[in-house]
């Protein structure tokens, strides 16, 4: 998983210069030396917090999966909305009634689907 998203995941479970540091390096894109300069620590020093960090972000994510839940409920959830619309739409032009009960029936089993993802 991208590290950025999961900051916005477990950034608050970092420490505050942990946070902060990792924000500048993946969401502003700062070098490992400017956020250096800009923190009064050495390179080092801002690449030891990165990496720490990083671990500690991919740590959680492989004990709490929110992220990869997050990912699959979305997924879920738009494909849903989708083949609602179709059906709406099909529903407009006057289709055949059995075709959309079965796109119905489908979008029931994707949403028993979601609601078992969390489990």
């Amino acid at each position: 998983m991208n590290i950025s998203f999961l900051l916005d995941f477990y950034g608050d479970v970092l420490g505050e210069k942990q946070r902060a540091v990792l924000e500048l390096y993946y969401n502003e894109d700062l070098s490992l030396s400017e956020i250096a300069e800009s923190e009064g620590m050495t390179r080092q020093g801002v690449r030891h917090i990165v990496k720490k960090a990083e671990q500690e972000l991919i740590f959680l994510e492989d004990k709490l999966g929110l992220a990869n839940h997050f990912v699959k409920i979305r997924s879920v959830s738009d494909g849903i909305i989708a083949s609602l619309s179709d059906a709406c739409d099909r529903l407009e032009r006057g289709e055949d009634k059995e075709k959309l009960e079965a796109l119905l029936q489908h979008q029931i089993a994707a949403v028993k689907t979601l609601a078992q993802i969390g489990e």
